[in-house]
């Protein structure tokens, strides 16, 4: 759900993200073996962020990881400690519990017996394995569990006229569980009630978006979801997510954190984001499409309160170029198009790339594609040759916006209210 496009994050906060995303996934291969990796995910590492918000930063708190493929095999500096720990085990047990519900759903491969029985043992290690680093750390998963456990039996009772509220109930429990244990982890006992608070509106708030996601594919499927079961609105669920986004950054307000800045953009401004993208409202200058009703003429960029968003995440394809809204020169743009008479402008050769027209074949770009991925260029490059129209784009480590603000906001400046400046796509009227 929360999974921020770089351009919204500036150099520091996206090191800083990137050190508690690599520190998760570290922490499983430490502590659970190569395989359990596969559970990293851009939600669990909040439990990582928030932990380390609340407490004095020392210099044990980051490490030097050796290369990885995913960096491009560059060295970084990734989290430490207890909340990255933290962090693992509730991915374990969540990442159990989905791959029980696929098994139950019988999906895909996992309908054939052999698969399905692989699969509940790796859920089944999964769940001691989590439980095991939860005692560790005084955390105990079968809050979790009982969560899991319970949320079948409410969606087999659930129908029309539920409310949806008592739906989204076990996943509220559950992730408010361990938001408030950063809280002890940390030392900060009076912030676990407002911890818990916003943790069970982010549960809320994810079980929601995942609802809306999936409401199309899970109707042509036939796939129970909690929308269509209870016969709730997509403007009943847009009222109940945006009110889920308020209470989190009211809850914040209460939370005493040592430094707020990553933890504000994440919970305060990419819930936004999320909210915006499952309900389609807008999208990223970097894909080149917002979904607005009637798309302004000209090619400028749409100007409003709204972030955009790159579907790719952290890690996502596509460019600045990517056929975006104009950069307000070339047919469609402002002042574009060409006078009668006028000869067409000479092929534009792109800086490191190759001029317009000259594309590579299909296989060739197939060959190209997979080099790219390979290399890890694409997420970890500033610039890379597109693998079929070799044009310049920026990788999802480039800064697509520097100078200026595509959102059409002003950008947050260091000592605002986020305690730092927190990308040039977000203007900060939150006041948290």
């Amino acid at each position: 759900m929360v999974r921020p496009c770089s351009h919204r994050l500036t150099d520091g906060l996206k090191t800083e993200w990137m050190a508690h995303l690599c520190g998760l996934c570290l922490a499983l291969r430490a502590d659970h073996g190569q395989f359990a990796r596969v559970v990293t995910n851009y939600d669990g590492l909040i439990i990582s962020v928030l932990t380390e918000a609340q407490s004095v930063r020392t210099p044990d708190a980051r490490r030097t990881a050796g290369p990885c493929p995913l960096r491009g095999m560059r060295t970084a500096p990734v989290a430490t400690g207890e909340g990255a720990r933290l962090a693992a085990a509730v991915s374990l047990v969540l990442a159990s519990a989905k791959v029980r519900d696929h098994v139950a759903d019988r999906d895909g491969m996992l309908a054939r017996g052999p698969v399905a029985a692989a699969a509940r043992r790796v859920a089944a290690g999964w769940d001691r394995a989590g439980a095991r680093t939860g005692a560790e750390l005084g955390f105990d998963t079968a809050v979790l569990v009982d969560a899991v456990d319970r949320q079948t039996g409410i969606e087999s009772l659930a129908g029309r006229g539920t409310p949806l509220l008592t739906v989204t109930e076990p996943t509220e429990t559950a992730t408010a569980a361990a938001f408030a244990h950063t809280a002890v982890l940390a030392g900060r006992p009076e912030n676990a009630a407002p911890l818990a608070e916003a943790g069970r509106l982010f549960g809320r708030l994810a079980h929601l978006l995942d609802a809306v996601e999936d409401r199309e594919a899970d109707a042509a499927s036939g796939a129970w979801n909690p929308l269509t079961a209870t016969g709730t609105s997509l403007t009943e669920a847009r009222r109940l997510a945006d009110d889920a986004v308020r209470g989190v950054r009211l809850a914040l307000h209460d939370v005493r954190l040592t430094d707020r800045r990553l933890v504000h953009v994440l919970l305060a401004h990419e819930l936004d984001v999320a909210v915006n993208r499952a309900f389609r409202a807008v999208s990223c200058a970097h894909e080149g499409r917002v979904s607005t009703p009637n798309p302004p003429r000209g090619g400028g960029r749409p100007h409003g309160g709204g972030h955009l968003y790159s579907g790719g995440g952290a890690s996502g394809g596509g460019g600045a170029g990517a056929g975006s809204w104009g950069s307000g020169s070339g047919p469609g743009g402002p002042g574009g198009g060409r006078r009668f008479g006028e000869p067409p402008p000479e092929p534009e050769r792109p800086k490191g790339g190759a001029p317009r027209g000259e594309r590579r074949s299909f296989l060739g770009g197939c060959l190209a594609a997979t080099w790219l991925c390979c290399s890890c260029q694409i997420c970890c490059a500033d610039t890379f040759e597109g693998p079929w129209s070799r044009k310049r784009r920026e990788g999802a480590g480039g800064d697509c916006c520097p100078g200026q603000n595509p959102c059409g906001g002003s950008q947050v400046d260091a000592g605002t209210a986020t305690g730092g400046d927190t990308g040039c796509c977000c203007s900060c009227d939150c006041g948290s």
